[in-house]
């Protein structure tokens, strides 16, 4: 048994680089979705406001305003799918198909921000438990110095791993109340076009 044990001791220890680096990349991640909020912020709630607009005042010429104004947003698939909705309207088929094709976006665009909030805590929680054990034999030994080192590395894990997570779960949630009113917006221009 003891044998055993010692060979699960060395696997675990084996993986606390692997998880710190995982978990370092991860803060990367977060702190560059943390960079590019504000910019990404300022063009999704422009391109809420041509839809607000282009909806309250719904013509043709609206449409056409709309249109011109997001036809070139750059790699957002809210825009792009309004224009192929637009330059597609005479197939209805197709334009339900454009629409299942924007959630499989969406759920794509989303994930980003779904692995930081599961692999964040998870990697933060393995980086807690690995060093616990070397803590607990530094105790055991009297070595005061490698167990107060091993309780930093697990504290620090620890406080990484939510801070990654908690980045992931702002951006995720606005995201979502973005996409799902742009959804929306989506199936009205939808069924307007497809009703004339």
């Amino acid at each position: 048994m003891k044998t055993l044990s010692d060979i699960l001791f060395v696997i675990s220890n084996g993986l606390l680089i692997p998880v710190i680096i995982l978990l370092l990349y991860l803060a990367m991640r977060a702190v560059w979705v943390l960079f590019c909020f504000y910019n990404e912020y300022k063009q999704k709630m422009k391109i809420a406001g041509i839809f607000r607009q282009m909806i309250q005042n719904y013509s043709p010429e609206e449409l056409d305003l709309a249109q011109e104004q997001l036809d070139s947003p750059g790699k957002d698939c809210v825009a792009a799918c309004f224009q192929n909705l637009l330059s597609h309207k005479d197939d209805k088929i197709y334009c339900e198909h454009l629409l299942a094709d924007f959630q499989v976006d969406v759920q794509k665009q989303l994930s980003k921000y779904r692995i930081l909030i599961k692999l964040g805590p998870m990697l933060g929680l393995m980086g807690t438990l690995i060093p616990m054990g070397p803590a607990l034999i530094g105790l055991a030994s009297g070595d005061i110095v490698s167990m107060a080192y091993n309780m930093q590395v697990a504290f620090a894990t620890t406080v990484v791993g939510m801070a990654v997570a908690a980045i992931g779960l702002a951006a995720l949630q606005m995201n979502k109340r973005f996409y799902a009113r742009s959804f929306n917006d989506l199936d009205f221009v939808f069924q307007k076009i497809t009703a004339q």
